[in-house]
């Protein structure tokens, strides 16, 4: 077993673990030392801190710190990386921890976060999950059990100075279209409930208050949610700070592509065991400017889908330019449909697609006006036949729980 670089503690608030930090900023000192070619293992809080509970009440959800968000491991500096190099980190195994071995799912209310669906869905919902080795199932999702390809949603490095700039100047400009949406274009530099990690108290005061928030990806890595990112993978990290200074978090046992209902995966704590190295001059010998990938060699081997299609077409009708936005979210909202039609409600189905492992395609970009997004939904997940034939759909789930957990 790999040696435990950064362990978490259960018991005592996030804030109050210096090797925990929930912002971006150049300046958060690292909590450890690496050289290139040491393999660690580095634990992980859930996203929220231990918000969540497993219970049947959604409450905890739709009341949510989000200021909070993301708690994450590290920063880990790396010995001989510099500016410009590129940061090689391969994800050898990815578990959930066994003094929390559950996840949680939610539906954001559209006041707290929101997610894709938030015209249709806008209010709290909760499912939690119990897992079983490889697969897992929840009490509030009846009729459905599946394979998990556990990843880490979260994981980057830290930003240089100009780069913090170039990311609050055009995440200010992008707000400062619709100041008043609900839920917000973007998460501006807020210092309520910023964690430093083990920056001097007078430093971090004025640090909080232009570090950048952990919601979005950037040029960085950070928020990706890249479900094949699982033991295996391998990620080319561009350095933009001497040491890189690597964090991660958001650990997830399962994920649809998209993500979809913002806190869209099965959320859990868990470890990650990494092994890290570089590529001196990397970034420019590649051109890279964002983070690349090799993803897993391991997946959930589902051979069978049921493919639902959306085009750049709204729900009023309205017609858009090769909006691909608008093709998945019709993809996901007519697989929605579907599976309400086998006794599901919409929260329900709108869990299953963000939850299960089910794949995301832009099919076609370039027939005007239509962009085409396809959902690919694995039929063999399901305790029942999903497939139309001419006796139609049967209630497969009548009888079982209603709905996800409500808030009180």
């Amino acid at each position: 077993m790999n040696k435990t670089l950064i362990k978490i503690d259960f018991h005592a608030p996030p804030e109050q673990q210096p090797y925990i930090h929930n912002r971006w900023h150049p300046d958060i000192p690292m909590v450890a030392w690496v050289e290139p070619g040491d393999e660690f293992r580095v634990e992980c809080l859930d996203w929220t801190g231990g918000q969540i509970q497993n219970d049947d009440n959604a409450s905890d959800v739709r009341d949510v710190a989000l200021t909070k968000v993301h708690y994450l491991s590290g920063p880990i500096g790396v010995k001989g990386v510099e500016p410009g190099d590129l940061l090689v980190v391969d994800l050898l195994d990815v578990g959930a921890l066994p003094e929390s071995a559950w996840g949680f799912t939610g539906i954001f209310a559209r006041e707290n976060g929101g997610g894709f669906l938030v015209d249709h869905y806008p209010d709290a919902r909760k499912a939690c999950w119990n897992f079983s080795g490889l697969y897992t199932h929840s009490r509030h999702i009846p009729g459905v059990e599946f394979a998990g390809i556990t990843h880490p949603g979260l994981i980057g490095c830290l930003p240089s100075r100009a780069l913090l700039d170039t990311w609050n100047k055009r995440e200010a400009e992008l707000f400062a279209t619709n100041p008043d949406r609900v839920p917000p274009l973007c998460a501006l530099p807020n210092a309520e409930n910023a964690h430093m990690g083990s920056m001097n108290p007078s430093q971090a005061q004025k640090a909080m208050k232009e570090a950048v928030r952990t919601v979005p990806p950037r040029e960085h890595g950070g928020n990706c949610d890249i479900k094949n990112l699982s033991r295996g993978a391998k990620i080319f990290f561009p350095v933009y700070i001497n040491g890189a200074g690597l964090s991660m978090g958001d650990i997830h046992f399962s994920q649809g592509d998209g993500e979809i209902t913002f806190c869209g995966a099965i959320e859990m704590a868990g470890y990650l065991d990494l092994r890290v190295s570089l590529i001196k001059g990397g970034m420019q010998s590649y051109g890279i400017t964002n983070p690349i990938f090799q993803p897993s060699p391991v997946e959930p081997n589902y051979n069978r889908y049921l493919i639902f299609e959306g085009i750049s077409v709204d729900e009023a009708g309205k017609q858009y330019y090769l909006d691909v936005h608008v093709a998945y979210r019709r993809a996901c909202l007519n697989a929605i449909e579907y599976l309400k039609k086998f006794g599901y409600t919409g929260e329900q189905a709108y869990a299953i697609l963000g939850t299960a492992p089910v794949q995301g395609h832009i099919s076609g970009i370039v027939d005007i006006p239509n962009a085409c997004a396809t959902l690919y939904v694995p039929s063999e997940i399901f305790s029942f036949d999903i497939l139309p034939n001419a006796k139609g759909p049967v209630k497969a789930v009548k009888g079982h729980a209603a709905d996800l957990a409500k808030a009180m």
